[in-house]
């Protein structure tokens, strides 16, 4: 049986995952401040010194957490950077849409950890990684929404509904319903919003201004 691996093509029980797993738990139990190498080890049950072996600070290790989110953007416009046909590029963009929702869902300690550490992450956000991983993904982004040979119309369409998923599932406004409802509901928004309302066959209301000419 093969054994299962995570990102970055380590195996998935492997110490330095599980440092991460477990210390991912601890930041969003008690906080980053609140958390000490010492607890982490301990809830691990291995000793500081193995620790330290992966990880010598604790800032490395939230590096480490931030960067997995970083890995789930990176996959889906690795996608996209291969696809050339225009036509391809507009209907993949929903497919795979769909598949950063399910990202997001499966992922949400690592977002609830952005959410709850605020200001641990200010002060990584400062660091040389973290700005070219940033810059790294953003330019991707970017490459692809100014591909001119998709219309304007469906690129801008396709930026709204990306920062309507990022908006809506990353943030905690929606604590009445669970996360997988709140996702199903987003993603039926954001197929509303990247297809057009003449290709779907419904109407579309003409604003008041250009009523009245």
């Amino acid at each position: 049986m093969r054994e299962q691996r995570a990102r970055g093509g380590r195996p998935r029980g492997s110490t330095r995952e599980r440092i991460l797993d477990i210390a991912l738990e601890l930041f969003n139990e008690q906080g980053y401040d609140k958390t000490s190498l010492r607890e982490i080890a301990e809830r691990l049950q291995v000793t500081k010194a193995a620790l330290y072996y992966h990880f010598e600070r604790k800032e490395d290790i939230l590096m480490q957490l931030h960067l997995r989110l970083h890995e789930l953007g990176r996959e889906v416009l690795d996608k996209l950077g291969s696809i050339d046909a225009a036509a391809d590029k507009s209907k993949a963009w929903s497919q795979l849409l769909d598949q950063f929702i399910d990202q997001i869902v499966a992922n949400r300690d690592l977002f609830l950890l952005h959410q709850r550490n605020h200001n641990a992450f200010e002060v990584l956000e400062h660091s040389e990684h973290h700005d070219a991983e940033h810059e790294d993904l953003e330019q991707m982004l970017r490459r692809f929404l100014s591909d001119p040979s998709i219309p304007l119309a469906q690129r801008v369409r396709m930026a709204c509904s990306f920062g309507a998923v990022i908006g809506v599932l990353i943030g905690d406004m929606f604590g009445d319903a669970s996360p997988p409802e709140v996702a199903d509901l987003v993603r039926s928004a954001v197929h509303d919003l990247i297809e057009p309302r003449e290709q779907a066959g419904r109407p579309r209301k003409r604003s008041p201004q250009r009523a009245t000419r």
